[in-house]
């Protein structure tokens, strides 16, 4: 790692550094981690203190695996000579102040991914299109908190020619912190929706609360927004130049038409930009998945990509766990959308399944919406009542948060003679249970399972994975 010597950590993170001995004042560090896991020789172990365990726990096994130094708030007696310490008073606020100074020692352009919703898929078409022509670092996973983000700046490297840093918060002020770290050249904003409403409260508090990272542009690069979002389209110049819109209607500046829906097989469409058109399948399911690409192709104009490079890149990036990823067994399809949950999110996914034209079943298991504030029983409501009206054949509802979407379901269904099929389970243990006791499930189902991470309805698709294998 570029300069990062035991001395400029210490002075970077504010702490006191306490050799074990005679020090190698030229050894840079090779990592930087949280787990002790992940502890590589020459690395650098921060402990931290987490709800489960505390990382000081650790220190004497990440020294036996060859650790630079420990960044702590103490030293455990037991290890007081076992190697280099840098003591500090909050090992997490360490862990940030040393990825703000790390990140000022690159000129590496970085494009910060926010938004409501679409994030990480967003993040990772913009990556496989970046990839065509540059060396891209790119957050793991949905690594975009205030610990997730610090951690993906400290894995920057000289080969690295571009970065692609998710970001994502959940109440004021998190995102000028997380910005004042990553100092983004480029945004790509991909919506607005009703997240952490119990904290932001309305749609222009998500507006505010996101739009803190405009104060921590450079000014090299350019804002490309969604520009089918009414709160985004509004958005004026960011920096003294004028944001790039993307989305379907032909008013933005990179758009799409001839749009085909190959349903779980993807999607083909026609991108247009700067005067020329290019087609396009997007081997992904789902309507978002056009506006993932479209955001690619803004930050692929932005930083020189061609078309045909742009192309390449959509059609080549792959699916992640959690998110309208489709798991296929050889005798059933589940498709796994549990990672998160929200109304609009929710909506779109349950759309996708109720358009599916293959003539096999249609099940959508649901589970609760989290952080939708005062709102929160009328949302869920709402869903219900959109589901039933859905051509889908069974619909599967579990949480206590997620009885007024099976009521409001039920309710809509009787008034229609051909309404899905509801049950309801009072939370994922009640599902898992009966899941466990009877397969109900047939030859050829198509089953979305989807709901706040907070459900763990990974469980459910570990489940009927498992289930559908050994049918």
């Amino acid at each position: 790692m570029r300069g990062m010597t035991l001395q400029k950590i210490a002075q970077a993170c504010g702490g006191k550094l306490i050799p074990a001995g005679c020090l190698n004042e030229e050894t840079e560090a090779s990592c930087v981690v949280i787990d002790s896991r992940k502890i590589e020789e020459n690395g650098i172990f921060v402990a931290t203190k987490g709800e489960r365990a505390d990382g000081h726990s650790f220190i004497g096994q990440v020294f036996e695996k060859g650790a630079l130094g420990v960044i702590c708030e103490r030293i455990p007696k037991e290890n007081e000579k076992a190697g280099n310490f840098i003591l500090v008073k909050d090992s997490l606020q360490a862990l940030k102040d040393l990825a703000r100074y790390y990140k000022s020692l690159f000129s590496t352009p970085t494009i910060g991914i926010i938004g409501s919703m679409g994030k990480t898929s967003t993040k990772e078409m913009v990556a496989a299109v970046l990839s065509e022509r540059y060396r891209v670092l790119k957050t793991e996973g949905n690594f975009n908190n205030e610990i997730g983000v610090p951690l993906t700046v400290l894995r920057l490297r000289d080969e690295h020619e571009i970065a692609v840093i998710e970001m994502g918060i959940s109440t004021f002020g998190e995102m000028s912190r997380l910005a004042e770290i990553v100092r983004p050249d480029s945004v790509v904003f991909t919506n607005i929706g009703p997240c952490h409403l119990e904290v932001l409260q309305d749609l222009d508090g998500v507006y505010r609360a996101k739009t803190e990272v405009f104060s921590y542009l450079s000014g090299k690069g350019r804002v490309c927004l969604n520009g089918d979002d009414e709160k985004l389209r509004a958005t004026g110049e960011v920096m003294g130049k004028p944001p790039l819109f993307y989305g379907l209607s032909p008013q933005n500046d990179i758009s799409a038409k001839d749009v085909v829906n190959r349903e779980l097989e993807g999607t083909d469409a026609v991108i247009s930009l700067e005067g020329s058109e290019f087609s396009v399948h997007i081997p992904l399911p789902g309507r978002h998945t056009i506006y993932n690409a479209l955001a690619a192709a803004a930050a692929g104009l932005c930083y020189g990509l061609s078309g045909e490079e742009i192309q390449q890149g959509i059609e080549h990036v792959q699916g992640l766990p959690g998110r309208m990823n489709p798991i296929r067994t050889g005798k059933y399809l589940v498709v796994d959308d549990c990672y998160n949950a929200n109304p609009r999110s929710m909506e779109s996914a349950l759309s996708l399944l109720g358009g599916t034209k293959s003539g096999n079943r249609t099940i959508a298991i649901l589970g609760d919406m989290y952080e939708l504030g005062e709102d929160s029983d009328l949302l869920h409501r709402e869903l219900g009542r959109y589901a039933a009206g859905l051509a889908v054949d069974q619909l599967v509802i579990a949480g206590e948060l997620s009885k007024s979407m099976y009521e409001a379901a039920a309710e809509a269904c009787k008034e229609k003679a051909d309404g899905p099929a509801i049950s309801y389970y009072a939370d994922t243990d009640a599902l898992l249970e009966s899941l466990k006791a009877e397969n109900p499930f047939q030859e050829g189902d198509v089953i979305l399972v989807k709901a706040s991470h907070g459900m763990h309805f990974e469980k459910v698709v570990a489940l009927l994975t498992e289930i559908m294998i050994q049918d």
